[in-house]
């Protein structure tokens, strides 16, 4: 584990982050009290994620109309 100052970290933080990228784990210290530590993110899940398909769901819920005439709908109900 590797150590710096937050000087070193304002003034150089390139050279931080790379170290965070070749895998070490930083402290970082103010004066000699340790007060944050920066590491590598851990591995992501292989499987990505899979976004909702909000035209269908929005469809199924409202059937033909579209979805900004709802909305214009709504508006006119609601003008006071």
């Amino acid at each position: 584990m590797k150590t710096a100052t937050i000087r070193q970290v304002r003034h150089d933080l390139s050279t931080v982050l790379t170290w965070v990228a070749d895998g070490e784990e930083v402290t970082v210290l103010n004066r000699t009290r340790p007060v944050a530590r920066i590491c590598p993110l851990r591995a992501l899940p292989s499987a990505k994620l899979k976004m909702p398909n909000f035209a269908a769901r929005a469809k199924e819920v409202f059937g033909k109309r579209m979805i900004a005439n709802i909305v214009l709908e709504e508006r006119e109900k609601c003008r006071w």
